[in-house]
């Protein structure tokens, strides 16, 4: 029997050991934690309140109550989107990207230099196949790297979603996108950049 299982909810443990300190250490909760470091991930889609209740597969309600308090705090604001009518994107304040910089993410970067044998770009690929899989067998909204998607052209003039038509910044097609689709699989690895 593979010991991946095991490791892996061993693994999933201490982030969640780690995720309820950093956020006992700032007076929050762990799921206020976990909504500022997706918000500082997440594109353009994928920084509205309902991406935020589907990527954490929890209701509406919470989601609102929790923005609340991270706004109350001073940890981010709601900016109306200039297109589409009620829509507001959610940005983290400079509070709020402070509270980041020493979180269990950024400790487990600084752990993988101590990894040179292994290939962080397989070792992501194989994870990013595990996500996708799992997600699809629990039916849940996939999310992923904007330009690891099915939906993403690369142009002369630049990047463009397929799904939207529209024109992409590069610093977005590195983030978490609500509308991601995994490509077809043609047996090579996604790169991870």
């Amino acid at each position: 029997m593979s010991s991946t299982p095991f490791l892996l909810e061993r693994l999933g443990a201490l982030v969640h050991q780690s995720l309820r300190e950093d956020a006992a250490r700032h007076g929050l909760l762990p799921i206020h934690i976990q909504v500022l470091e997706y918000l500082s991930q997440a594109n353009r889609y994928s920084d509205i309140p309902i991406a935020v209740s589907e990527y954490f597969g929890i209701t509406r309600g919470t989601v609102s109550q929790t923005l609340a308090l991270l706004e109350r705090n001073g940890l981010l604001i709601k900016e109306p989107d200039a297109r589409h009518g009620k829509r507001v994107h959610l940005r983290l304040t400079a509070a709020g990207r402070a509270i980041l910089r020493d979180s269990w993410t950024r400790r487990l970067e600084a752990a993988f230099p101590s990894f040179e044998s292994v290939d962080r770009n397989a070792l992501d690929a194989a994870l990013c196949k595990l996500l996708t899989t799992l997600q699809r067998q629990n039916n849940q909204r996939a999310f992923g790297i904007c330009r690891q998607c099915t939906h993403f052209l690369s142009e002369a003039r630049g990047s463009r979603c397929g799904l939207t038509g529209e024109p992409l910044a590069k610093d977005q097609t590195v983030r978490i996108c609500r509308e991601w689709t995994a490509p077809a699989p043609t047996g090579s690895a996604l790169q991870v950049t």
